[in-house]
């Protein structure tokens, strides 16, 4: 048994279609936000129902005999580095409709990332996104975007919000903004509705590729000799200016 719990686990973190989701608030947000949960593993079940009552009282009593026990150097062979909370879950990938993403006319932007590299920063731009709840993440690159190092650094919020890889820009009518060092300073206010906000990575920033095609070119303000921001950071930033400028009453 524990070695069939293992092999799921570990055939799990490659499969396209599937996510695991490492630790209770990774579990809780899938949950939340409608996951399909395909299997559950705790150490200690009556914990688990513990943290949820303490933390998430609105998933107390979820879990119950569909939870698995196994012992804890079991569970310590289901991921390189096992959750203090002692559970993990398998779940299906929420699928992207790309086309419906970009269309959508509400005033709320897509997040772009141009070849992020750290798959936890990746994940904490997730974490950002669901909060400030915008329309979608798209990256682009090598790294997978639900790699289960992403999906944990978002504490399961994938599923809050569409994220998907993509090869490049996509063609949208969408203004793309390029956040660039060099760009005029960040007015809130002005950012175009529905805009595609692109990040790049503290190293070497955005490509000439994507600023050559970008609408505009906006830069975060930073005091003299600061060379840059952490990828989430930036994306918090931006997203944060954005949420409150769209709060504020219209003068006049």
């Amino acid at each position: 048994m524990s070695d069939d719990v293992v092999q799921r686990f570990h055939r799990a973190r490659r499969d396209p279609g599937l996510a695991v989701l490492e630790g209770f608030h990774a579990l809780k947000h899938g949950l939340r936000f409608g996951a399909e949960i395909l299997e559950v593993v705790a150490c200690d079940p009556a914990e688990l129902e513990r943290l949820a009552r303490d933390l998430a009282p609105d998933l107390a009593g979820r879990f119950g005999a569909s939870v698995r026990t196994t012992n804890a150097q079991t569970f310590g062979e289901l991921a390189p580095q096992a959750p203090r909370t002692g559970v993990m879950a398998i779940a299906r990938r929420r699928a992207v409709d790309l086309a419906r993403v970009l269309s959508d006319p509400a005033p709320t932007p897509v997040v772009l990332l141009e070849n992020p590299r750290n798959l936890t920063n990746l994940g904490a731009c997730v974490r950002v996104a669901a909060a400030a709840d915008v329309c979608a993440v798209l990256t682009t690159g090598g790294n997978d975007p639900w790699h289960p190092d992403a999906v944990r650094g978002a504490a399961g919020l994938h599923y809050a919000l569409p994220v998907a890889s993509v090869p490049g820009p996509p063609e949208t009518d969408r203004p793309l903004i390029a956040i660039d060092p060099g760009g005029d300073a960040l007015r809130p206010a002005e950012l175009p509705a529905r805009a595609m906000l692109a990040f790049g990575t503290e190293r070497d920033g955005l490509s000439d590729e994507l600023l050559a095609r970008a609408d505009g070119r906006i830069g975060i303000p930073m005091r003299a000799g600061v060379s840059s921001l952490n990828l989430a950071t930036s994306v918090a930033a931006v997203l944060y200016a954005w949420r409150l400028a769209a709060a504020e009453p219209a003068s006049g």
